[in-house]
């Protein structure tokens, strides 16, 4: 009779962290609930149109208009908020200064206004009547009613994603760091370029990314300062609501089909970029 190899038999070794097999089926009933099902019928609903009444819908003038304005609107809202939420994050992280705490808690503000009180708000003080429009007609700038109306929206609301994003990245950097720069002869300037922003590269994109979705979905915040004329400062996100409106769903899905797919490739190419970063700065690794 032979004996049995004690290598024979396998065990498989339990996890340290318990309960994978729970949790992952629960992520993934979540996620296909909320994410896959939804998307799913979009999908669906879309391809009833055929390819010929879904490309004269995404190709209609007024549809590419609209895309245009909100992702064009939502880019340029992004780049802003990566330049001044890693300045404002800068400010709360390095100094100390009398209401720092009252800024670092408006920060978070656009998270609990409802969107639709924010957008009033910036009418209002946007409009050539306004207490800062007032000041800007002189000079021929008009913010209210016009796309950069739209862009100051999607800068109010997408200013925290960045700030919160890079401000726990920029507490772990160690001012020893900036003193070895200092002590080598580094300028104030190629410190901040050459030593501190490559490290938040990751965390910066990451905020944009976050920004940028924001910005591309918005709704609430933009009708009421945009003005909503159409083929001028009409966002796709209105347009869909018009046509849900009018009872065309076939239009609407179709437009949020494009939206889907723009939105999907642009955040791609984000995430790329922003995985090339981690291999050439080291963050995250």
């Amino acid at each position: 009779m032979k004996a049995h190899s004690p290598t024979r038999w396998r065990f498989r070794r339990p996890s340290v962290i318990p309960g994978f097999g729970m949790a992952l089926g629960l992520t993934l009933t979540w996620l296909t609930l909320l994410i896959l099902i939804p998307l799913s019928g979009l999908a669906w609903r879309s391809s009833e149109l055929g390819w010929t009444k879904f490309l004269a819908i995404a190709l209609d003038p007024r549809t590419l208009s609209a895309l245009r304005i909100s992702f064009g609107a939502a880019f340029a809202a992004a780049l802003i908020n990566a330049a001044f939420g890693v300045v404002l994050a800068w400010v709360l992280v390095r100094y100390r200064f009398p209401g720092k705490r009252v800024i670092d808690a408006m920060v978070d503000l656009p998270f609990a206004l409802p969107t639709a009180v924010a957008g009033i708000a910036l009418a209002t003080l946007y409009a050539p009547n306004g207490w800062i429009g007032q000041f800007l007609t002189p000079f021929g700038i008009k913010i209210a009613f016009t796309p950069l109306g739209i862009v100051v929206a999607l800068v109010f609301v997408g200013l925290p994603f960045v700030v919160r994003t890079v401000q726990p990245v920029m507490e772990e950097i160690d001012k020893e760091v900036e003193e070895a720069a200092a002590t080598l002869g580094a300028t104030r300037l190629q410190t901040i370029f050459r030593v501190l922003l490559p490290g938040l590269a990751a965390p910066v994109l990451t905020g944009f990314a976050l920004a940028f979705a924001r910005g591309v979905g918005e709704y609430g915040s933009v009708i009421f300062i945009a003005g909503n004329l159409p083929f001028r400062s009409e966002i796709a996100p209105l347009l869909i609501v018009i046509k849900l409106e009018e009872y065309n769903y076939a239009s609407a899905t179709a437009i949020a089909a494009v939206m889907l797919v723009i939105s999907f490739v642009m955040l791609l190419i984000i995430n790329l970029i922003q995985s090339w970063s981690r291999r050439r700065y080291g963050y995250g690794a």
